[in-house]
């Protein structure tokens, strides 16, 4: 049982976490916080299970298995029995973590993904001030620039949080009025010590369990935790908001980059104009193409490859640049640089029947083929009956004749003209019926199969559903 007893201390903290809420949290608000079953998370817990009514918002907790220590199981078991006591929802996430080179950024990276699929409004986490403090310092050992050493927000809201999807809210049990896209994560004891989360365990006589793994060494956040800065802390004590108030001041910085590339910035509907990019300087490109790259939320490349980036853009040739991003890709076309989205290649063999539907899902070309049926616009289906129509991809040499007017054609000179950049020319859908050509995307209906007035028709679409502009 939690002590009744109340210490300027615990009201203190407990003062703390409400003036961030309040400036926040509004009510009917969804918060779900992560537990971990460590001090700092049951802590957090107990604070918002206290002030959930006052404050007018739903609590609900997360817990997030990374199946990688032989006690999850039994951390898991405790985050339960807690939850039970304390009658908080609570669900059980089992995530995989891959092994690779970074295995402590690869199990955050799988814990905001669960973040991210919650329908919630916030995710608050259990971050402290000595989190702070060692964030900054990995993050300077590591070369990071003004944004990496802004370290943690208080909050920080995804691109889009709180705004409409299309105009409709977003389905979930929260409540009519929400448009939440992604939860914002929020970290109410981002401000406060270690310490005094111990202190106020201690008072309210919480239980929690330890993490064996936060005495290895071997972590680099463990090696700065144990050996480097209790030594910081004898020369410097106030050292923690010493950081917290330089990343402050990185936060700013890192602002005014935002908008000076904002500025710089020539953004057409489908990607960055190369000419506006090659009149910076290099730092000014670097800064315009960083803040071009967060807005397709593309993981940011090293310095040596934005480098690369910046001089093959300086070429007077480069036509062709091309930049690997991990998952995507950046690339150039015509006076463009655009995010592109890696996908398989479809083998040039790809076909697919067509047996009547309205829709057809491809996800070898990555989209769907919509087909509606409409009068005097189209696809004459009176050519088309009795015969096979099939979905294929380019293989060479395919010819057209989509105005009657003019001869037939090549489709690499027709999608050329149609300025469908080289990498979505593989991944066209191409409507045949029997062998002839009837219908290519940005192309139209060759002419033999073009409908007449009032004439029954299929009206062809392509939805493609990866981020390949």
């Amino acid at each position: 049982m939690a002590s009744s007893r109340k210490s300027p201390q615990s009201n203190a903290l407990l003062a703390h976490v409400i003036a961030v809420l309040q400036r926040h949290v509004r009510r009917g608000d969804r918060l779900v916080a992560g537990l971990s079953g460590g001090v700092d998370s049951v802590v957090l817990l107990d604070l918002l299970r206290r002030l959930a009514k006052k404050l007018g918002f739903e609590l609900a907790a997360l817990h997030v298995n990374h199946q990688i220590n032989p006690a999850a199981g039994r951390w898991a078991a405790f985050c339960r029995a807690f939850c039970k006591q304390h009658r908080i929802p609570l669900s059980v996430v089992r995530v995989t973590v891959p092994r690779g080179a970074s295995f402590e950024a690869a199990a955050r990276a799988a814990r905001y993904r669960a973040f991210a699929a919650l329908p919630a409004d916030f995710i608050a986490l259990a971050h402290n001030l000595d989190d702070q403090a060692e964030t900054i310092m990995l993050q300077l050992l590591r070369g990071a620039g003004v944004k990496g050493l802004s370290a943690m927000p208080v909050v920080r809201k995804d691109e889009g949080g709180r705004r409409k999807a299309e105009g409709k809210p977003l389905r979930s049990s929260i409540h009519p009025s929400s448009f939440i896209l992604h939860p914002s994560i929020l970290r109410p004891l981002l401000e406060v010590p270690r310490s005094e989360i111990e202190a106020y365990a201690r008072r309210r006589k919480l239980k929690w369990i330890e993490d064996d793994s936060n005495a290895d060494i071997g972590f680099d956040r463990n090696f700065l935790r144990h050996r480097v800065l209790p030594v910081m802390a004898q020369r410097y004590p106030a050292y923690r908001k010493t950081l917290l108030r330089a990343s402050r001041n990185f936060a700013e910085a890192a602002q005014l980059l935002d908008e000076l590339a904002a500025a710089d910035a020539q953004m057409t509907a489908s990607g960055l104009r190369v000419a506006g990019l090659r009149k910076l300087s290099a730092p000014r490109a670097k800064n315009t193409l960083r803040h071009f790259l967060a807005l397709h939320g593309v993981i940011m490349p090293n310095a040596a490859r934005l480098d690369e980036c910046v001089r093959q853009l300086q070429m007077p040739r480069a036509a062709r640049t091309s930049i690997d991003l991990g998952e995507h890709e950046l690339r150039r076309y015509a006076d463009e640089l655009r995010v592109v989205a890696k996908a398989t290649v479809p083998p040039r063999s790809f076909c697919r029947v067509w047996q009547g539907e309205s829709r057809l899902r491809l996800p070898e070309l990555s989209g769907t083929l919509v087909l509606r049926k409409c009068r005097g616009t189209g696809i004459s289906l009176a050519r088309l009956h009795g015969r096979p129509v099939t979905i294929r991809v380019r293989r060479g040499g395919e010819r057209m004749q989509p105005d009657c007017h003019r001869p037939r054609r090549s489709l690499k000179n027709l999608l050329q003209e149609a300025r469908v950049p080289p990498w979505q020319r593989v991944r066209v859908p191409l409507i045949y019926c029997d062998e002839e050509l009837v219908w290519a995307p940005g192309i139209g209906v060759a002419c033999a199969f073009q409908a007449s007035r009032r004439e029954p028709a299929l009206r062809p679409g392509w939805v493609p559903y990866l981020p390949c502009a």
